[in-house]
C-alpha cells in the first residue's frame, strides 16, 4: 500500500508512559512559549490532503482499507456503505466488538506517515435511535501501529456510551494496556480531531454549536507510519467470561446485542505546523487555546 507522507516524521523512539501536558514553566534553554497570535492552523492540501474523503459517492469507500482484510482478523462489521444508508456519509454498524487492551474491533484506515491532523464530523446512535444502550458502544477516530496485534499500540477519540451514556472517550493503548478517560458530551453531531505534531499526540472535540476543547495529550510514542482511520464497537457486556481472555475473544465473533450505528460526514487530513521552540506536551509552552488553534482547521 502506498504511504502518504506529511510534514516532518515524528520521533519513532518510544517515550515511556502515558502522560498529559505538564505545567512546568519553559526555560531559556528548553521550550519557549508559543503565543496565540503566532500559532497557525494546520494546512490543508498536499499529498496527505488527497486522503481526505467527503463520502459523496459510493466509490469513496475504495480509498479505505478494512483491518480485517489486511491482518486476517474476524470481520466484525455488520453493515458498511457510503452515500447509501445516509446520503453523503459513511455509515457503519459494528457487530459485538471492542477496542480495549488486547481486544480488537472494526477499523477502516489509510496508511499515512508523519505529522497528521485527522478531522471528522460524526454522529453515534443506538440502532433504534437515541443513545446506545449497551456499555462501551463508541465510534470515532483511531491511529494504530500496523501489525501490532501481539503488542497493541494505538490511540483513539470516540463518542457514544462508555461506562455512562453521552461520553467522549480518549484512550491511549501502549503495549496492550489501555488507559481511557471519559468526558461528558451532549448527544448529536460532534467534531473530532486526532493529531500528531512532533512529540505529542492530542485528541480534541467540539460539540455542535460549541467550541473546541482539548480532551487529552499524550507522548508521541508510535512509529512514523501509522494506520489512520475510523472505528466503531459495541456491547462489551456480552463478552461475559471472555472479558479476561482477549485471545479467545479475538478468535471468534462474540454473539451479543450490538447497539450502535455510526455516521461519518467526512474525514479530512491536514498537516500541523509548530515551531521548533514549542513543546506541545508542556501546557506552559503550548496552552490549550494555542493547541486548539494549531490542531483544528481554520474556521471549523
Amino acid at each position: 500500500m502506498r504511504v502518504k507522507v506529511a510534514g516532518t516524521l515524528a520521533v519513532v523512539s518510544v517515550v515511556a508512559g502515558c502522560g498529559t501536558a505538564t505545567s512546568a514553566q519553559p526555560t531559556s534553554t528548553g521550550a519557549g512559549v508559543l503565543t496565540l497570535d503566532r500559532a497557525t492552523p494546520p494546512a490543508p492540501g498536499g499529498e496527505v490532503g488527497g486522503a481526505s474523503t467527503e463520502f459523496a459517492s459510493a466509490a469513496d469507500l475504495t480509498m479505505w482499507t478494512k483491518l480485517s482484510d489486511t491482518e486476517k482478523d474476524v470481520d466484525r462489521i455488520a453493515k458498511l456503505d457510503v452515500n447509501k444508508t445516509v446520503k453523503g456519509a459513511l455509515y457503519l454498524e459494528p457487530k459485538t466488538s471492542t477496542w480495549f487492551d488486547g481486544f480488537r474491533g472494526p477499523f477502516l484506515y489509510q496508511e499515512l506517515a508523519g505529522d497528521i491532523v485527522m478531522h471528522a464530523r460524526v454522529k453515534v446512535e443506538g440502532r433504534s435511535g437515541g443513545r446506545p444502550k449497551r456499555t462501551f458502544s463508541l465510534g470515532g477516530l483511531m491511529a494504530r501501529q500496523p501489525g501490532s496485534y501481539a503488542n497493541p499500540n494505538w490511540v483513539s477519540i470516540t463518542t457514544g456510551t462508555g461506562e455512562k451514556s453521552g461520553r467522549i472517550e480518549v484512550k491511549w493503548t501502549e503495549n496492550g494496556s489501555s488507559k481511557p478517560k471519559e468526558i461528558p458530551v451532549k448527544a448529536g453531531w460532534v467534531d473530532l480531531v486526532l493529531a500528531r505534531a512532533g512529540r505529542v499526540f492530542a485528541a480534541l472535540y467540539k460539540e455542535e454549536g460549541g467550541a473546541w476543547k482539548v480532551g487529552q495529550r499524550w507522548p508521541s510514542a508510535l512509529p512514523g507510519v501509522l494506520q489512520w482511520g475510523v472505528t466503531a464497537y459495541t456491547d462489551w457486556d456480552s463478552y461475559a467470561a471472555l472479558k479476561k481472555d482477549p485471545a479467545k475473544a479475538n478468535a471468534r465473533q462474540v454473539k451479543g446485542r450490538p447497539d450502535l450505528k455510526l455516521t461519518v460526514d467526512f474525514v479530512r487530513f491536514l498537516r500541523p505546523e509548530l515551531p521548533d521552540y514549542a513543546d506541545p506536551l508542556n501546557s506552559a509552552s503550548v496552552s490549550d487555546p494555542v493547541l486548539v488553534k494549531a490542531l483544528t482547521p481554520a474556521g471549523a
